[in-house]
């Protein structure tokens, strides 16, 4: 898919469509020094808090972009996911009056597994990773003729996460840079197809999951690493084929941070500013802790926290 396939136009269309359903997300601009102590207090950032977002991630755009802009099978619609974006389709189709089934692998979080039930999806938790359960979503789509909502490969799920990028522009004067966690990659590609250049784009990724780094490396989405304390997030094994070119064209650098800096990171943001985030939320702040990213004096950076669906207490213990 060519990039020019995914506008800023038909991103603002859809965003008309999703958005009695989902929240438009505060940015907050935060000291650098609550979160870094040998920060100099002249540094801060901004925070665009999709934490806050409809089903705990910014996975509900994509999701309502998904059932209110196909057709939807009398058996209702299908999904694989880490977690989060099991979480947001079953959002939407409780609130829509759609039968969801989940698929999820046995490393999603409890807390994750938890609401998904809650919601009152038909749950299935199996295999290792989420590509098992992307297998396993499959199978069950060609059985049964639901419809499969994919997490990140899929043109109405970039459209619908590029209404972040969207509500940034808007939000934020005179941005310079965005930090965005990356996994299959369709947050970026929507808030990439979204900026197309108008604002520096950087991809942070866990060291230990490096699906856009190495599909750069090697000039196409190839298998990657999963293991990383964000691997229920951001470890999909490879970035997404609608995704990549979307990220060649306007991506500018991609940055990789290890588990010890997104602890530290998830545990600085609730020290610091009592935000909550789950590990895969937290990895463009560990970019700036850990000086994987150097902005340059003055430089307008934002930094997108995806979600934080977890456990209370679980991400603040010291280790």
């Amino acid at each position: 898919m060519p990039p020019q396939a995914i506008t800023a136009e038909d991103i603002e269309k859809t965003y008309q469509t999703i958005q009695p359903y989902i929240r438009r997300t505060p940015v907050i601009q935060a000291d650098l020094a609550d979160l870094d102590p040998s920060a100099p207090r002249s540094a801060s950032v901004n925070l665009k808090l999709e934490q806050l977002q409809c089903a705990g991630s910014f996975k509900a755009r994509g999701a309502f972009a998904n059932l209110l802009l196909r057709d939807i099978p009398e058996v209702g619609v299908v999904a694989a996911s880490g977690g989060n974006h099991g979480v947001a389709v079953a959002y939407a189709a409780h609130r829509l009056g759609v039968p969801a089934r989940i698929y999820v692998p046995t490393v999603s979080a409890p807390a994750k597994i938890e609401r998904i039930r809650q919601l009152g999806a038909d749950l299935v938790v199996g295999g290792d990773r989420y590509a098992d359960a992307l297998a396993a979503a499959q199978d069950w789509v060609a059985d049964s003729g639901a419809l499969s909502v994919h997490a990140f490969d899929q043109r109405e799920t970039l459209l619908g996460q590029g209404s972040v990028g969207l509500e940034l522009d808007q939000q934020v004067d005179q941005l310079d840079t965005v930090l965005v966690p990356v996994g299959g990659g369709g947050l970026i590609g929507g808030i990439a197809g979204y900026l197309a250049g108008k604002v520096r784009v950087v991809a942070v990724e866990p060291d230990g999951a490096p699906t856009l780094h190495m599909a750069r490396a090697a000039g196409r989405p190839v298998d990657a690493p999963t293991g990383s304390i964000a691997a229920d997030a951001l470890a999909p094994r490879r970035v997404g084929e609608l995704v990549f070119p979307i990220t060649q064209a306007f991506v500018d650098d991609v940055v990789l941070v290890d588990d010890e800096a997104i602890r530290l990171a998830q545990r600085r943001l609730w020290e610091g500013l009592r935000v909550v985030a789950e590990p895969a939320a937290s990895v463009g702040v560990a970019a700036l802790l850990s000086r994987a990213y150097r902005p340059e004096p003055g430089e307008n950076v934002a930094v997108v926290l995806s979600g934080a669906n977890t456990t209370l207490g679980a991400p603040y213990t010291q280790t």
